[in-house]
Protein backbone atom coordinates (compact mmCIF):
# COMPACT_ATOMS: atom_id res chain seq x y z
CA UNK A 1 0.00 0.00 0.00
CA UNK A 2 1.47 3.25 -0.88
CA UNK A 3 1.65 5.97 1.69
CA UNK A 4 0.36 9.06 0.53
CA UNK A 5 -1.10 12.41 1.62
CA UNK A 6 -4.35 10.58 2.82
CA UNK A 7 -2.07 8.32 5.11
CA UNK A 8 0.02 11.04 6.80
CA UNK A 9 -3.29 12.99 7.34
CA UNK A 10 -4.47 10.15 9.45
CA UNK A 11 -1.63 9.63 11.13
CA UNK A 12 -0.39 13.02 12.14
CA UNK A 13 -4.56 13.27 13.51
CA UNK A 14 -4.56 10.14 15.34
CA UNK A 15 -0.56 11.33 16.71
CA UNK A 16 -2.08 14.37 18.19
CA UNK A 17 -5.59 12.83 19.70
CA UNK A 18 -3.21 10.17 21.43
CA UNK A 19 -1.07 12.57 22.74
CA UNK A 20 -4.13 14.67 23.85
CA UNK A 21 -5.59 11.10 25.37
CA UNK A 22 -2.52 10.75 27.31
CA UNK A 23 -2.00 14.39 28.42
CA UNK A 24 -3.30 14.33 31.84
CA UNK A 25 -2.86 10.50 33.21
CA UNK A 26 0.79 11.08 32.56
CA UNK A 27 0.87 14.57 34.13
CA UNK A 28 -1.49 13.13 37.46
CA UNK A 29 0.21 10.17 37.50
CA UNK A 30 4.38 11.54 37.23
CA UNK A 31 2.77 13.56 40.37
CA UNK A 32 1.47 10.51 41.88
CA UNK A 33 4.85 8.71 41.55
CA UNK A 34 6.58 11.37 43.93
CA UNK A 35 8.00 12.83 40.61
CA UNK A 36 6.72 15.63 38.84
CA UNK A 37 4.27 16.40 35.99
CA UNK A 38 6.80 16.71 33.34
CA UNK A 39 8.35 13.03 34.25
CA UNK A 40 5.01 11.67 33.43
CA UNK A 41 5.05 13.10 30.04
CA UNK A 42 8.49 12.08 29.22
CA UNK A 43 7.88 8.63 30.89
CA UNK A 44 5.05 8.57 28.29
CA UNK A 45 6.60 10.03 24.89
CA UNK A 46 9.47 7.54 25.86
CA UNK A 47 8.33 4.40 25.91
CA UNK A 48 5.51 4.98 23.44
CA UNK A 49 8.05 5.78 20.76
CA UNK A 50 9.82 2.46 21.64
CA UNK A 51 6.69 0.18 22.07
CA UNK A 52 5.28 1.87 18.26
CA UNK A 53 8.09 2.54 16.51
CA UNK A 54 9.02 -0.79 16.02
CA UNK A 55 5.66 -2.59 15.13
CA UNK A 56 5.26 -3.12 11.29
CA UNK A 57 1.44 -4.04 11.11
CA UNK A 58 -0.23 -1.09 13.13
CA UNK A 59 0.09 1.30 15.17
CA UNK A 60 0.83 0.89 18.85
CA UNK A 61 0.78 3.63 21.53
CA UNK A 62 2.43 3.48 25.13
CA UNK A 63 1.48 4.74 28.44
CA UNK A 64 1.79 5.03 32.04
CA UNK A 65 -1.10 4.66 34.36
CA UNK A 66 -1.90 3.89 38.06
CA UNK A 67 -0.38 0.12 37.62
CA UNK A 68 3.08 1.73 36.89
CA UNK A 69 2.21 4.82 39.08
CA UNK A 70 1.41 3.86 42.41
CA UNK A 71 4.18 1.02 42.86
CA UNK A 72 6.40 4.06 41.63
CA UNK A 73 4.96 6.20 44.44
CA UNK A 74 6.08 3.40 46.82
CA UNK A 75 9.66 2.97 45.39
CA UNK A 76 10.39 6.60 45.08
CA UNK A 77 9.17 7.18 49.11
CA UNK A 78 11.45 3.78 50.36
CA UNK A 79 14.18 5.68 48.75
CA UNK A 80 13.73 9.42 49.37
CA UNK A 81 17.10 10.09 49.63
CA UNK A 82 18.36 8.66 46.42
CA UNK A 83 16.21 9.25 42.93
CA UNK A 84 19.12 7.68 40.91
CA UNK A 85 18.02 4.37 42.92
CA UNK A 86 14.85 4.84 41.70
CA UNK A 87 15.18 5.15 38.53
CA UNK A 88 17.78 2.72 38.84
CA UNK A 89 14.28 -0.12 39.74
CA UNK A 90 13.15 1.25 36.34
CA UNK A 91 15.24 0.28 34.38
CA UNK A 92 16.01 -3.21 35.77
CA UNK A 93 12.28 -3.48 35.73
CA UNK A 94 12.47 -3.11 32.13
CA UNK A 95 15.43 -5.10 31.45
CA UNK A 96 13.31 -8.01 32.75
CA UNK A 97 10.89 -7.52 30.69
CA UNK A 98 13.97 -7.70 27.90
CA UNK A 99 14.57 -10.87 29.64
CA UNK A 100 10.85 -12.40 29.55
CA UNK A 101 10.49 -11.58 25.53
CA UNK A 102 13.72 -12.40 24.91
CA UNK A 103 12.83 -16.07 26.33
CA UNK A 104 9.60 -15.85 24.09
CA UNK A 105 7.26 -15.97 28.03
CA UNK A 106 5.09 -12.92 27.65
CA UNK A 107 2.03 -15.60 27.31
CA UNK A 108 2.52 -17.27 30.20
CA UNK A 109 3.01 -13.69 32.40
CA UNK A 110 -0.50 -13.37 31.19
CA UNK A 111 -1.61 -15.98 32.62
CA UNK A 112 -1.88 -14.70 35.35
CA UNK A 113 -5.63 -14.79 37.11
CA UNK A 114 -8.39 -12.46 36.57
CA UNK A 115 -8.80 -12.16 40.30
CA UNK A 116 -5.53 -11.09 41.18
CA UNK A 117 -5.60 -8.48 38.66
CA UNK A 118 -9.22 -7.42 40.09
CA UNK A 119 -8.08 -7.14 43.29
CA UNK A 120 -5.05 -5.29 42.78
CA UNK A 121 -6.96 -2.75 40.32
CA UNK A 122 -10.06 -2.32 42.47
CA UNK A 123 -7.22 -1.99 45.69
CA UNK A 124 -5.57 1.10 43.85
CA UNK A 125 -8.97 3.01 43.17
CA UNK A 126 -9.89 2.56 46.68
CA UNK A 127 -6.01 4.27 47.56
CA UNK A 128 -6.59 6.42 45.45
CA UNK A 129 -9.54 7.84 46.16
CA UNK A 130 -9.23 7.60 50.00
CA UNK A 131 -5.79 9.65 49.76
CA UNK A 132 -7.43 12.46 47.38
CA UNK A 133 -9.81 13.17 49.62
CA UNK A 134 -7.39 15.21 51.81
CA UNK A 135 -6.14 17.07 48.48
CA UNK A 136 -9.90 18.05 48.10
CA UNK A 137 -9.31 19.65 51.00
CA UNK A 138 -6.19 21.70 50.41
CA UNK A 139 -3.59 19.62 50.71
CA UNK A 140 -0.52 18.61 47.99
CA UNK A 141 -2.00 15.11 46.29
CA UNK A 142 -0.09 12.17 48.30
CA UNK A 143 -0.63 8.72 48.50
CA UNK A 144 -1.12 6.83 51.63
CA UNK A 145 -2.63 3.60 52.58
CA UNK A 146 -6.45 3.77 53.54
CA UNK A 147 -5.34 3.88 57.01
CA UNK A 148 -2.99 6.55 57.41
CA UNK A 149 -5.01 8.29 55.16
CA UNK A 150 -8.20 8.15 56.78
CA UNK A 151 -6.54 8.89 59.93
CA UNK A 152 -5.18 12.41 58.76
CA UNK A 153 -8.69 13.37 57.82
CA UNK A 154 -10.16 15.00 60.85
CA UNK A 155 -6.93 17.16 60.39
CA UNK A 156 -7.85 17.69 57.21
CA UNK A 157 -11.33 19.03 57.84
CA UNK A 158 -10.40 21.04 60.48
CA UNK A 159 -8.12 23.60 58.29
CA UNK A 160 -10.01 22.65 55.07
CA UNK A 161 -9.45 25.35 52.14
CA UNK A 162 -13.17 26.03 50.48
CA UNK A 163 -11.13 27.15 47.46
CA UNK A 164 -9.68 23.95 47.01
CA UNK A 165 -12.71 22.45 47.23
CA UNK A 166 -14.22 24.53 44.87
CA UNK A 167 -11.29 23.83 42.42
CA UNK A 168 -11.62 19.73 43.05
CA UNK A 169 -15.65 20.01 42.73
CA UNK A 170 -15.77 22.12 39.60
CA UNK A 171 -13.13 19.83 38.07
CA UNK A 172 -15.05 16.93 39.26
CA UNK A 173 -18.08 17.62 37.51
CA UNK A 174 -16.69 19.44 34.80
CA UNK A 175 -15.68 16.22 33.44
CA UNK A 176 -18.58 13.92 34.58
CA UNK A 177 -20.61 16.35 32.72
CA UNK A 178 -19.01 16.47 29.55
CA UNK A 179 -21.34 15.02 26.25
CA UNK A 180 -20.10 11.73 25.45
CA UNK A 181 -20.54 12.76 22.41
CA UNK A 182 -17.66 15.28 22.59
CA UNK A 183 -15.16 12.42 24.49
CA UNK A 184 -14.09 10.93 21.58
CA UNK A 185 -13.06 14.43 20.11
CA UNK A 186 -11.36 16.32 23.42
CA UNK A 187 -11.11 14.05 26.53
CA UNK A 188 -13.41 14.94 29.34
CA UNK A 189 -10.53 15.01 31.89
CA UNK A 190 -8.93 16.84 29.99
CA UNK A 191 -11.41 19.24 29.72
CA UNK A 192 -11.69 19.49 33.79
CA UNK A 193 -8.49 19.84 34.38
CA UNK A 194 -8.19 22.65 32.23
CA UNK A 195 -11.55 24.17 34.28
CA UNK A 196 -10.08 24.03 37.27
CA UNK A 197 -6.70 24.93 36.03
CA UNK A 198 -9.07 28.44 35.13
CA UNK A 199 -10.74 28.75 37.92
CA UNK A 200 -7.84 28.82 40.15
CA UNK A 201 -6.04 31.49 37.83
CA UNK A 202 -8.51 33.89 37.37
CA UNK A 203 -9.99 33.59 40.67
CA UNK A 204 -9.02 31.38 43.31
CA UNK A 205 -5.09 31.36 43.28
CA UNK A 206 -4.61 31.32 46.46
CA UNK A 207 -4.23 27.34 46.50
CA UNK A 208 -1.52 24.78 46.29
CA UNK A 209 -0.24 24.18 42.78
CA UNK A 210 2.61 22.05 41.21
CA UNK A 211 5.97 23.59 41.88
CA UNK A 212 7.96 24.94 39.30
CA UNK A 213 8.89 22.13 36.76
CA UNK A 214 12.10 21.92 34.87
CA UNK A 215 11.96 22.95 31.32
CA UNK A 216 14.33 21.58 28.26
CA UNK A 217 15.38 17.90 27.84
CA UNK A 218 16.23 15.96 30.38
CA UNK A 219 19.56 15.13 31.75
CA UNK A 220 20.61 11.37 31.61
CA UNK A 221 20.38 9.53 34.39
CA UNK A 222 22.68 7.08 35.72
CA UNK A 223 22.09 3.55 37.11
CA UNK A 224 23.05 2.63 40.62
CA UNK A 225 25.09 -0.57 40.63
CA UNK A 226 26.41 -1.48 44.08
CA UNK A 227 25.56 -5.10 44.56
CA UNK A 228 24.21 -4.56 47.87
CA UNK A 229 21.35 -2.22 46.27
CA UNK A 230 20.62 -4.20 43.34
CA UNK A 231 19.68 -7.40 45.88
CA UNK A 232 17.08 -5.41 47.19
CA UNK A 233 15.68 -4.14 44.02
CA UNK A 234 14.59 -7.16 42.33
CA UNK A 235 11.34 -7.27 45.14
CA UNK A 236 10.19 -4.44 43.51
CA UNK A 237 11.37 -4.40 40.13
CA UNK A 238 9.87 -7.43 39.36
CA UNK A 239 6.78 -6.29 40.76
CA UNK A 240 6.74 -3.15 38.26
CA UNK A 241 8.23 -5.67 35.45
CA UNK A 242 4.85 -8.63 35.89
CA UNK A 243 2.23 -5.84 36.70
CA UNK A 244 3.55 -3.61 33.55
CA UNK A 245 3.78 -6.71 31.33
CA UNK A 246 0.63 -8.12 32.81
CA UNK A 247 -0.98 -4.64 31.30
CA UNK A 248 0.84 -4.38 28.04
CA UNK A 249 -0.12 -8.08 27.04
CA UNK A 250 -3.77 -7.32 27.99
CA UNK A 251 -4.08 -4.13 25.53
CA UNK A 252 -2.16 -6.00 22.57
CA UNK A 253 -4.72 -8.76 22.73
CA UNK A 254 -7.73 -6.34 23.30
CA UNK A 255 -6.39 -4.53 20.63
CA UNK A 256 -5.70 -7.18 18.49
CA UNK A 257 -9.22 -8.61 18.54
CA UNK A 258 -10.69 -4.78 17.94
CA UNK A 259 -8.19 -3.75 14.80
CA UNK A 260 -8.07 -8.04 13.41
CA UNK A 261 -4.42 -7.88 13.54
CA UNK A 262 -2.32 -10.11 15.51
CA UNK A 263 1.30 -8.69 17.12
CA UNK A 264 4.00 -11.01 18.62
CA UNK A 265 4.06 -10.49 22.15
CA UNK A 266 7.21 -11.75 23.00
CA UNK A 267 8.69 -8.52 20.38
CA UNK A 268 6.46 -6.53 21.95
CA UNK A 269 7.50 -7.25 25.47
CA UNK A 270 11.19 -6.54 24.59
CA UNK A 271 10.15 -3.68 22.85
CA UNK A 272 7.99 -2.62 25.98
CA UNK A 273 11.38 -3.80 27.77
CA UNK A 274 13.67 -1.25 26.19
CA UNK A 275 11.31 1.43 26.49
CA UNK A 276 11.03 1.35 30.36
CA UNK A 277 14.91 1.24 30.46
CA UNK A 278 14.93 4.43 28.30
CA UNK A 279 12.18 6.23 30.46
CA UNK A 280 14.21 5.33 33.37
CA UNK A 281 17.18 7.08 32.24
CA UNK A 282 15.24 10.68 31.41
CA UNK A 283 13.61 10.25 34.73
CA UNK A 284 10.24 9.10 33.89
CA UNK A 285 8.49 6.01 35.84
CA UNK A 286 7.44 2.82 33.57
CA UNK A 287 4.75 2.51 31.43
CA UNK A 288 3.15 -0.10 28.97
CA UNK A 289 1.40 -0.73 25.89
CA UNK A 290 -2.12 1.31 26.24
CA UNK A 291 -5.99 0.08 24.68
CA UNK A 292 -7.66 3.53 24.53
CA UNK A 293 -4.32 5.66 23.07
CA UNK A 294 -4.18 3.21 20.66
CA UNK A 295 -7.62 2.65 19.62
CA UNK A 296 -8.10 6.62 19.49
CA UNK A 297 -5.00 6.70 16.83
CA UNK A 298 -6.72 3.92 15.05
CA UNK A 299 -10.28 5.49 15.02
CA UNK A 300 -8.79 9.10 13.68
CA UNK A 301 -7.40 8.00 10.81
CA UNK A 302 -3.66 6.48 12.06
CA UNK A 303 -2.46 3.35 10.10
CA UNK A 304 1.17 3.65 10.28
CA UNK A 305 3.88 4.06 12.76
CA UNK A 306 3.96 7.33 11.50
CA UNK A 307 1.80 8.42 14.04
CA UNK A 308 3.84 7.44 17.02
CA UNK A 309 6.24 9.89 16.32
CA UNK A 310 3.87 12.30 15.56
CA UNK A 311 2.88 11.81 19.63
CA UNK A 312 5.69 11.73 20.67
CA UNK A 313 6.85 14.36 19.42
CA UNK A 314 3.76 16.57 20.18
CA UNK A 315 4.44 15.58 23.48
CA UNK A 316 7.28 16.52 23.65
CA UNK A 317 7.12 19.52 22.64
CA UNK A 318 4.04 19.95 25.42
CA UNK A 319 7.35 19.49 27.94
CA UNK A 320 9.44 21.85 26.00
CA UNK A 321 6.83 25.00 25.32
CA UNK A 322 4.51 24.74 27.93
CA UNK A 323 6.26 23.01 31.19
CA UNK A 324 6.08 26.73 32.86
CA UNK A 325 2.05 26.88 32.47
CA UNK A 326 1.95 22.94 33.38
CA UNK A 327 3.45 24.62 37.66
CA UNK A 328 -0.42 26.56 37.26
CA UNK A 329 -2.08 23.38 37.82
CA UNK A 330 -4.12 22.97 41.09
CA UNK A 331 -3.62 20.06 43.50
CA UNK A 332 -7.13 20.03 43.82
CA UNK A 333 -7.99 19.66 40.21
CA UNK A 334 -5.38 16.77 40.11
CA UNK A 335 -7.45 15.18 42.67
CA UNK A 336 -10.28 15.67 40.88
CA UNK A 337 -8.89 14.04 38.08
CA UNK A 338 -7.40 11.41 40.07
CA UNK A 339 -10.94 10.58 41.73
CA UNK A 340 -12.24 9.44 38.26
CA UNK A 341 -9.29 7.14 37.84
CA UNK A 342 -9.62 5.51 41.04
CA UNK A 343 -13.47 5.16 40.55
CA UNK A 344 -13.10 3.79 36.57
CA UNK A 345 -9.79 1.33 38.77
CA UNK A 346 -12.63 -0.76 40.83
CA UNK A 347 -13.83 -3.32 39.03
CA UNK A 348 -17.68 -2.73 39.71
CA UNK A 349 -18.46 -6.08 37.44
CA UNK A 350 -16.64 -8.08 39.64
CA UNK A 351 -17.69 -7.14 42.31
CA UNK A 352 -21.79 -7.41 40.69
CA UNK A 353 -20.78 -10.84 40.35
CA UNK A 354 -19.16 -11.68 43.92
CA UNK A 355 -22.26 -13.70 44.62
CA UNK A 356 -21.87 -15.88 41.78
CA UNK A 357 -17.84 -16.02 41.82
CA UNK A 358 -16.61 -19.54 42.88
CA UNK A 359 -14.99 -19.78 46.32
CA UNK A 360 -11.38 -19.99 45.02
CA UNK A 361 -11.48 -17.12 43.22
CA UNK A 362 -13.01 -14.72 45.34
CA UNK A 363 -10.03 -15.71 47.83
CA UNK A 364 -7.80 -15.15 45.42
CA UNK A 365 -9.16 -11.76 44.96
CA UNK A 366 -10.03 -10.56 48.45
CA UNK A 367 -6.29 -11.52 49.23
CA UNK A 368 -4.61 -9.46 47.01
CA UNK A 369 -7.21 -6.30 47.93
CA UNK A 370 -6.80 -6.87 51.88
CA UNK A 371 -2.59 -6.77 51.38
CA UNK A 372 -2.70 -3.66 48.91
CA UNK A 373 -4.91 -1.96 51.39
CA UNK A 374 -3.11 -2.87 54.53
CA UNK A 375 0.27 -3.95 54.10
CA UNK A 376 1.88 -2.85 50.78
CA UNK A 377 1.09 -3.65 46.34
CA UNK A 378 4.24 -5.63 46.45
CA UNK A 379 3.30 -8.30 48.87
CA UNK A 380 -0.37 -7.97 47.78
CA UNK A 381 0.85 -9.25 43.93
CA UNK A 382 3.48 -11.81 45.69
CA UNK A 383 0.78 -12.86 47.63
CA UNK A 384 -1.71 -13.11 45.14
CA UNK A 385 0.12 -14.61 42.33
CA UNK A 386 1.15 -17.64 45.13
CA UNK A 387 -2.31 -18.07 46.60
CA UNK A 388 -3.88 -18.28 43.02
CA UNK A 389 -0.66 -20.62 42.28
CA UNK A 390 -1.93 -23.00 45.33
CA UNK A 391 -5.74 -23.01 44.18
CA UNK A 392 -4.59 -23.69 40.44
CA UNK A 393 -2.57 -26.38 41.25
CA UNK A 394 -5.61 -27.76 43.90
CA UNK A 395 -7.96 -28.05 40.45
CA UNK A 396 -4.81 -29.16 38.15
CA UNK A 397 -4.42 -31.71 40.77
CA UNK A 398 -8.40 -32.84 40.43
CA UNK A 399 -8.21 -32.87 36.98
CA UNK A 400 -5.29 -34.76 36.58
CA UNK A 401 -6.76 -37.69 39.18
CA UNK A 402 -9.84 -37.75 37.51
CA UNK A 403 -7.81 -39.30 34.25
CA UNK A 404 -6.33 -42.24 36.66
CA UNK A 405 -8.34 -45.32 36.76
CA UNK A 406 -7.74 -48.17 38.72
CA UNK A 407 -9.72 -51.18 38.34
CA UNK A 408 -9.93 -55.01 39.01
CA UNK A 409 -9.70 -57.36 36.41
CA UNK A 410 -11.38 -60.90 37.01
CA UNK A 411 -9.86 -63.74 36.45
CA UNK A 412 -12.40 -65.39 34.37
CA UNK A 413 -12.57 -62.81 31.90
CA UNK A 414 -8.42 -61.82 31.66
CA UNK A 415 -7.00 -65.05 32.40
CA UNK A 416 -9.45 -67.80 31.23
CA UNK A 417 -7.86 -69.58 27.77
CA UNK A 418 -10.77 -71.42 25.70
CA UNK A 419 -9.71 -74.80 26.85
CA UNK A 420 -10.28 -73.70 30.72
CA UNK A 421 -13.20 -74.57 32.08
CA UNK A 422 -15.03 -71.15 33.44
CA UNK A 423 -15.80 -73.61 36.30
CA UNK A 424 -12.02 -73.90 37.55
CA UNK A 425 -11.41 -70.13 38.20
CA UNK A 426 -13.36 -68.69 41.18
CA UNK A 427 -16.38 -66.51 40.10
CA UNK A 428 -15.25 -63.36 41.91
CA UNK A 429 -11.43 -63.32 42.25
CA UNK A 430 -9.63 -60.33 40.89
CA UNK A 431 -5.69 -61.64 41.50
CA UNK A 432 -4.42 -58.57 38.50
CA UNK A 433 -5.57 -55.10 38.15
CA UNK A 434 -4.66 -52.46 36.05
CA UNK A 435 -3.67 -48.48 36.67
CA UNK A 436 -4.44 -46.48 33.31
CA UNK A 437 -2.50 -43.10 33.57
CA UNK A 438 -4.08 -41.15 30.97
CA UNK A 439 -3.00 -37.49 30.10
CA UNK A 440 0.01 -35.66 32.03
CA UNK A 441 0.92 -36.01 35.59
CA UNK A 442 2.87 -33.61 37.44
CA UNK A 443 3.93 -32.25 41.11
CA UNK A 444 0.24 -31.19 41.36
CA UNK A 445 -1.12 -34.49 41.67
CA UNK A 446 1.93 -36.34 43.01
CA UNK A 447 1.21 -36.14 46.69
CA UNK A 448 -2.38 -37.76 46.16
CA UNK A 449 -1.57 -40.06 43.51
CA UNK A 450 0.19 -42.42 46.16
CA UNK A 451 -2.94 -42.37 48.40
CA UNK A 452 -5.07 -42.42 45.62
CA UNK A 453 -4.09 -46.06 44.30
CA UNK A 454 -1.74 -47.35 46.61
CA UNK A 455 -4.35 -49.27 48.00
CA UNK A 456 -5.59 -51.35 44.85
CA UNK A 457 -1.82 -51.81 44.48
CA UNK A 458 -1.09 -53.66 47.29
CA UNK A 459 -4.89 -55.43 47.12
CA UNK A 460 -3.73 -57.23 43.97
CA UNK A 461 -0.72 -60.12 43.75
CA UNK A 462 -0.41 -58.67 39.73
CA UNK A 463 -0.57 -55.11 38.66
CA UNK A 464 -0.46 -53.26 35.16
CA UNK A 465 0.93 -49.82 35.17
CA UNK A 466 -0.88 -48.57 31.95
CA UNK A 467 1.01 -45.70 29.85
CA UNK A 468 -0.61 -46.40 26.58
CA UNK A 469 -2.18 -42.95 26.85
CA UNK A 470 0.30 -40.82 29.01
CA UNK A 471 1.47 -38.47 27.27
CA UNK A 472 3.77 -36.08 30.00
CA UNK A 473 5.66 -36.87 33.48
CA UNK A 474 7.02 -35.06 35.47
CA UNK A 475 10.24 -35.44 38.21
CA UNK A 476 7.98 -35.72 40.78
CA UNK A 477 4.99 -37.65 39.30
CA UNK A 478 8.15 -40.16 37.78
CA UNK A 479 9.62 -40.54 41.69
CA UNK A 480 5.71 -40.96 42.96
CA UNK A 481 5.16 -44.01 40.40
CA UNK A 482 8.58 -45.16 42.49
CA UNK A 483 7.45 -45.15 45.24
CA UNK A 484 4.37 -47.36 44.58
CA UNK A 485 6.64 -49.71 42.37
CA UNK A 486 8.45 -50.02 45.63
CA UNK A 487 5.18 -50.30 47.65
CA UNK A 488 4.37 -52.84 45.70
CA UNK A 489 7.40 -55.20 45.54
CA UNK A 490 7.94 -54.53 49.47
CA UNK A 491 4.35 -56.64 49.26
CA UNK A 492 5.04 -59.21 47.19
CA UNK A 493 3.06 -57.78 44.70
CA UNK A 494 4.58 -57.96 40.57
CA UNK A 495 4.22 -55.02 39.14
CA UNK A 496 4.56 -54.63 34.73
CA UNK A 497 4.70 -52.10 32.41
CA UNK A 498 3.02 -51.42 29.70
CA UNK A 499 3.10 -49.25 26.73
CA UNK A 500 5.84 -47.04 27.72
CA UNK A 501 6.90 -45.13 24.91
CA UNK A 502 8.03 -41.29 24.31
CA UNK A 503 8.65 -38.96 26.99
CA UNK A 504 7.31 -40.77 29.66
CA UNK A 505 9.68 -43.52 29.28
CA UNK A 506 12.87 -40.73 28.62
CA UNK A 507 11.45 -39.06 32.36
CA UNK A 508 11.25 -42.79 34.01
CA UNK A 509 14.47 -44.43 32.15
CA UNK A 510 16.56 -41.09 32.91
CA UNK A 511 15.93 -41.57 36.85
CA UNK A 512 16.21 -45.19 36.91
CA UNK A 513 12.78 -45.08 38.29
CA UNK A 514 12.19 -48.70 36.91
CA UNK A 515 15.49 -50.89 37.92
CA UNK A 516 13.28 -52.96 40.04
CA UNK A 517 11.33 -53.78 37.03
CA UNK A 518 12.36 -57.14 34.99
CA UNK A 519 13.01 -56.36 31.22
CA UNK A 520 10.15 -59.27 30.85
CA UNK A 521 7.93 -57.42 32.92
CA UNK A 522 7.38 -54.49 30.30
CA UNK A 523 5.41 -55.49 27.68
CA UNK A 524 4.01 -53.75 24.76
CA UNK A 525 0.11 -54.11 25.22
CA UNK A 526 -2.51 -55.98 26.74
CA UNK A 527 -1.92 -59.54 25.31
CA UNK A 528 1.54 -59.70 26.32
CA UNK A 529 0.65 -58.46 30.21
CA UNK A 530 -1.82 -61.32 30.17
CA UNK A 531 0.83 -63.90 29.11
CA UNK A 532 3.03 -62.74 31.91
CA UNK A 533 0.28 -62.09 34.75
CA UNK A 534 -0.98 -65.83 33.61
CA UNK A 535 2.65 -67.25 33.95
CA UNK A 536 3.30 -65.05 37.12
CA UNK A 537 -0.06 -66.27 38.69
CA UNK A 538 0.05 -69.74 37.86
CA UNK A 539 3.96 -69.90 38.76
CA UNK A 540 4.71 -71.28 35.01
CA UNK A 541 7.52 -69.83 33.47
CA UNK A 542 6.70 -71.05 30.16
CA UNK A 543 3.73 -68.89 30.36
CA UNK A 544 5.35 -65.57 31.54
CA UNK A 545 7.08 -64.66 28.15
CA UNK A 546 5.34 -62.56 25.08
CA UNK A 547 8.45 -63.25 23.60
CA UNK A 548 7.58 -67.26 23.62
CA UNK A 549 3.99 -66.87 22.87
CA UNK A 550 5.12 -64.94 19.88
Amino acid sequence: MRYGLQSLRGDVLGGLMSALVVLTPSVAFGVVAGLDATSGIYAAATVGLFVGVFERSRPQMGDISSVTAIPMAVVVATYADSLAKALTIVMLAGLMQVALGLLRLARFVAYTPYSVIAGFTSGVGVLIIVSMVRSFLGQSVWLAKPATAVREWPDAFASFDPAALSIGAVTLAVALGWPKRLRAKVPAMLVGLAAGTLLSILWLSDVATLDDLPTGLPDLAAPVLSPGFLAEAVTPALAIALLSTVRALLSIFATDAQTRSQLDPDRSLVMLGAGNVAAGMVGGLAGHQSFIPTMIAVRSGATTRVAVVVRSLALLAIVLGFARSLAFLPHAALAGVLVIFGWQLIDWRFFARLHRVQREHLLIMLTTLSIMLFVDLVTAVAVGLIVAGMIGARQFERLQLDSVVSVPLLDQVFLAEQSVAAAEIAPYSARTGIVKLRGSFTVASSSKLIRTIGDDIVGHEVVILDFSETDYIDDSAALVIEQLIDTATAEGVHCLVMALDGAPAATLESLNVLRRIPPDHRVANLDDARDVARGLLTHDPGGASPVDRE
